[in-house]
């Protein structure tokens, strides 16, 4: 016999018990004290079913379950923190070259700014050099200018004093006694 078939006669054993009809009341079907008997046992049955299934699938699939989002969890941190060290490594290495980039920049930079003050240093010199070349070159010109200047005076106030001479003091002076006269007051 089947476990419902045990039921039902539990049922009609009940409602016999008691007439063998089933009287109207006013109280709420499962709160009957005549159904208790067969609620319990019911209950007991759903319970061990339930229990059954849960301890013997459900649970086991919820463990399995739980046990590998619990792997690849660790997992997951584990390669979070090689993706990290890397990370590290790596912003290491670029702040080493970095640096190393701005150092050999430095360098390049001093080293070339050595070198235009050298040039300058040179481009100077040779400009003063030249400078110095053209200032003697017209200190010659000017001091030659000069003596060329001062001989032309030298001449035209030996003429001078000549013309001077005889026309103002009636004298006879020749150019050659005037330039000798001239000679003797600049050497003095």
């Amino acid at each position: 016999m089947t476990l419902i078939a045990m039921m039902n006669l539990a049922v009609t054993a009940a409602e016999e018990a008691h007439g063998g009809e089933h009287a109207a009341s006013d109280v709420f079907p499962p709160f009957d004290p005549t159904y208790f008997a067969s609620q319990i046992f019911w209950l007991l049955i759903s319970f061990a079913a339930l229990y059954f299934l849960m301890s013997r699938w459900i649970l086991p699939r919820i463990g399995g379950i739980i046990e590998e989002r619990r792997d690849r969890i660790a997992d997951d941190l584990d390669a979070a923190q090689q993706i990290s060290a890397d990370a590290e490594e790596t912003r290491a290495t670029y702040e080493k070259a970095l640096a190393d980039a701005r150092a050999r920049a430095h360098s390049l930079a001093a080293d070339a700014k050595a070198d235009m003050d050298q040039e300058i240093a040179d481009e100077t010199a040779e400009v003063d050099a030249t400078i110095a070349a053209t200032s003697a070159e017209a200190e010659a010109k000017l001091a030659k200018a000069r003596a060329a200047a001062l001989a032309e005076v030298r001449t035209i106030a030996a003429t001078s004093a000549v013309e001077i001479a005889n026309h103002i003091g009636g004298l006879s002076v020749t150019e050659k006694d005037a330039d000798g006269a001239i000679k003797a007051l600049d050497g003095q």
